[in-house]
C-alpha cells in the first residue's frame, strides 16, 4: 500500500474551521475506489496544525487519487488557508492494513 502522512499548517483565522474547509476533498477521497483510509487529526500543540494520514491499495490508486477531479480543486480552493506548504511523508509498504502494537496490548476482558 502507498502510505502518506502530511502535516498541514493552517492560517490561525481557518483553524477552526479547517474540517468544514477541507470537508468536500476529505468525502471525495474517502470514495475512491483505491483508498484504504484517510483521516485528519489536529495537533495537541498546535492548534494551527492538521496532520492527514491517508493510505491507498497500490500505486494504480495513488496516482488515480493525485489525477482526480477533486484533488486538482484541492489544489486551488486548500492553499490560501494554509500558513505554509504541507510536508508530507510518503512511503510503499508492505501492508494492507492496520497492524496491532503489540507494547501496548489491551487484555481481554471475559
Amino acid at each position: 500500500m502507498i502510505f502518506i502522512t502530511a502535516r498541514f499548517k493552517v492560517r490561525p483565522e481557518h483553524a477552526d474551521r479547517w474540517p468544514e474547509i477541507a470537508a468536500d476533498f476529505t468525502t471525495a477521497s474517502r470514495s475512491e475506489p483505491g483508498c484504504l483510509w484517510f483521516h485528519w487529526s489536529r495537533s495537541i500543540e498546535d492548534p494551527t496544525e492538521y496532520v492527514l494520514v491517508e493510505a491507498f491499495r497500490d500505486d494504480e490508486a495513488g496516482a488515480a487519487h493525485v489525477q482526480s477531479e477533486h484533488f486538482r480543486t484541492a489544489q486551488q480552493t486548500l492553499p490560501p488557508h494554509l500558513a505554509e506548504t504541507p510536508r508530507i511523508v510518503n512511503t510503499t509498504i508492505q501492508q494492507d492494513d492496520w497492524s496491532l502494537l503489540g507494547e501496548f496490548a489491551v487484555p481481554r476482558q471475559d
